[in-house]
Order: structure tokens, then sequence, then C-alpha cells
């Protein structure tokens, strides 16, 4: 089906094409929302239930104490996968607050100030360097590229 026609004298687009394909549009978007309304629906009653969503874990509860004492004493990930019979993402999950990429994050702590390096254009650079700036002004002054 071909939805483009064009007002013979001016070449541009009719509108009633136009007000057609929104409505079309329209149509889909609608016809999307009616089919996730009944997902999320049953998603809701699900979580109210106490289920949760997602794949079950490959390595339960009660095994997951023994891969944890075991990755403490040899940390090869490929060899208690093979050893305990899962994938090395299923122990990467059960041990992960033991890799020494976590890192445990205290709110309480302030988090560390960052350096600021700026990129100011020479005229900038050239005219804030003959004001009369503030120490700490003068200081990231100095820092910059310019």
């Amino acid at each position: 089906m071909d939805l483009t026609a064009h007002h013979p004298r001016t070449g541009e687009p009719l509108s009633t094409v136009k007000f057609m394909v929104q409505t079309l549009a329209a149509a889909g978007e609608l016809q999307h929302d009616l089919q996730r309304e009944p997902t999320y629906d049953g998603l809701r009653a699900a979580e109210a239930k106490g289920h949760k969503g997602g794949r079950r874990p490959s390595v339960t509860a009660a095994k997951a104490a023994a891969v944890r004492a075991a990755y403490l004493d040899d940390p090869s990930i490929a060899a208690l996968a093979r050893a305990h019979r899962v994938s090395r993402g299923a122990i990467r999950t059960a041990v992960a607050d033991l890799l020494p990429e976590h890192t445990v994050v205290d709110l309480d702590t302030p988090a560390p100030e960052l350096p600021v390096l700026l990129d100011i254009p020479g005229k900038i650079t050239d005219f804030l360097r003959a004001v009369e700036l503030e120490p700490a002004d003068r200081a990231v002054l100095d820092q910059t590229r310019g």
C-alpha cells in the first residue's frame, strides 16, 4: 500500500495522508499499550505474592556456602565451576562480594574531590590572567590548558 500522495501544484504531502499515517501510528501505540497492561498486572501480582521474577540461581543457597568457602581457599573460578558443574558466571554471582573488584560503598564517607581540568581558549585565559582573582581561582587557572 502506497501512503504517499502529493499536491499536484506544490508537491507537498497531502494533509489527509499525514492524518492517516498519524492515526495508524496512534492505533499501533494503543495496541502495544493494551498488550503490555496485562503483562505488567501479572508481574505486579506475582511480586505481591512474594515471587521474584527471573531465572533461579544455579548455585543454590545450600551450595553457595560451600562455593564461597572453596573460593577463599582457591580463587580459581573456572576450577570451582567445573567442580560444582555450573557456569563461571554462576560462581561469580555466588562470590560477587568476595571478588577483588567489589567495593563496599560507605554512605557516611564523603566522596573524594577530583581535580578539575579546564580547557579555556587563549583569549579568555589571557583576560583572566590580567584580572585580579582570588587565590583559589588563580590556582585553578594556573592548572588550565590554554
